[in-house]
């Protein structure tokens, strides 16, 4: 039968259907029934991260002559597409991304062993919160030898101050991640500030010797430097979250728009299921006033980059913002917080501002200066350039990775 293009053959060479877990064979995906040499499992919370922010490390692993497995929650037919055009064999199963409801988590758990035991791979990486404990507890049980994970940030649990609900979760994802590190053969860090943490916390063995990379680079090929628009003009790319500074991007462009009527404030972005997603009527309140123009989720945030001038994310912490990168790449500027991830991308008046967090009139101050001085944004655009060359070149950070992970 053929539906959307993809060919099904209903036999075990073709479909795999293992409690839930559903595996999808094209004309030309191998067959996890194959002799391939080498094996690995690469475990995924969010279905689109996997070409945007792991597509490079993937491609990097086949070119090793590596069959690449992805486990991931059910997507989109276009990117289940693309992915076997690729020749990755794609694993879908539910899971609910966030919370920590038991019986989600562990019908999640059970589905990650059920796929990991028929595909039997020799490696495995997992990154984000749930795939991370979940996956690398998996594999373990699985009996996967070689067990990486990737600490790409700590989320909600880890921001904000740990009392009430929080604090409950904070001490249930301590001891996950205490279980499941312990079996990791290496731990990779985004930031020397998370591998602090961890370390501190003691959730991460004292004999391993963590490995902290450059976040997840930046193709600069395809991120090209391009001319700054005529305008000064803000933008921030992210889900709709409290702890991504989305509140403070809003007073500062509130602010700005007194002073500055003529800069435009723009926000990318979406409001996620997450304890701390901001509120629709907050956002309906900053679009009314005339402060914020939204655009939307985009699936493709370059022209977006490109109508901006400055980019800006007052998180309060991340692993590396993917998003800085993208626009350091196409040259922009950037202002940023001083906090663990953020900070690792703006060498402060060089080729951008950092700001303390959740300061929203240190942060409108910045904007101003930027706003002012279309020498010094030129300036710092280039400067962002030359930086993301130099430090997260995505080739440069995946052969750090395949090299500590004994592939290369």
């Amino acid at each position: 039968m053929t539906y959307n293009g993809i060919k099904f053959e209903f036999d075990n060479h073709h479909t795999t259907n293992i409690d839930g877990a559903v595996w999808i064979k094209t004309d030309n995906t191998p067959s996890m029934k194959t002799n391939s040499k080498h094996k690995i499992a690469v475990i995924a919370s969010f279905p689109d991260s996997v070409l945007s922010f792991r597509g490079a490390l993937i491609s990097a692993i086949q070119q090793q002559n590596y069959e690449v497995h992805v486990i991931a929650p059910y997507m989109e037919d276009d990117l289940l597409q693309e992915l076997q055009r690729r020749g990755i064999v794609v694993h879908q199963i539910s899971l609910q991304r966030t919370g920590m409801n038991p019986f989600s988590d562990v019908k999640y758990f059970i589905q990650l062993f059920k796929v990991l035991r028929e595909i039997n791979p020799d490696y495995s990486i997992a990154y984000t919160i749930k795939p991370v404990i979940y996956g690398t507890l998996a594999a373990k049980l699985a009996g996967v030898k070689n067990t990486f994970s990737l600490i790409t940030g700590l989320g909600y649990a880890f921001t904000g101050e740990a009392k009430g609900k929080r604090k409950v979760i904070q001490y249930l994802l301590h001891l996950l991640y205490k279980a499941a590190l312990k079996t990791n053969k290496l731990v990779f860090f985004q930031n020397n500030d998370d591998k602090a943490l961890f370390q501190q916390l003691k959730l991460v063995p004292k004999t391993s010797n963590p490995v902290v990379v450059n976040g997840s680079g930046i193709d600069v090929s395809e991120f090209s430097e391009v001319p700054l628009p005529n305008s000064c003009d803000f933008l921030l790319i992210a889900r709709l979250l409290g702890d991504k500074g989305i509140r403070e991007y809003a007073g500062a462009a509130r602010l700005l728009k007194q002073s500055h009527p003529n800069s435009t404030c723009r926000l990318v972005g979406f409001i996620d299921v997450n304890p701390d997603a901001i509120k629709q009527h907050e956002l309906d309140e900053w679009i009314d006033g005339g402060y914020i123009e939204y655009i939307g989720r985009l699936s493709n945030v370059q022209p977006a980059i490109e109508q901006c001038t400055v980019y800006v994310l007052p998180s309060y912490r991340e692993g590396t913002p993917r998003s800085v990168l993208e626009a350091m790449a196409m040259g922009r500027p950037i202002i940023t917080t001083d906090a663990p991830g953020c900070r690792e991308t703006v060498i402060d008046g060089e080729n951008g501002y950092l700001v303390p967090v959740q300061d929203s009139h240190a942060l409108y101050e910045n904007m101003v200066k930027l706003t002012e001085s279309r020498e010094l944004v030129v300036k710092m655009g280039k400067a962002s350039r030359e930086i993301v060359e130099e430090k997260f070149d995505v080739h440069k950070v995946n052969h750090a990775m395949l090299t500590a992970m004994g592939i290369k």
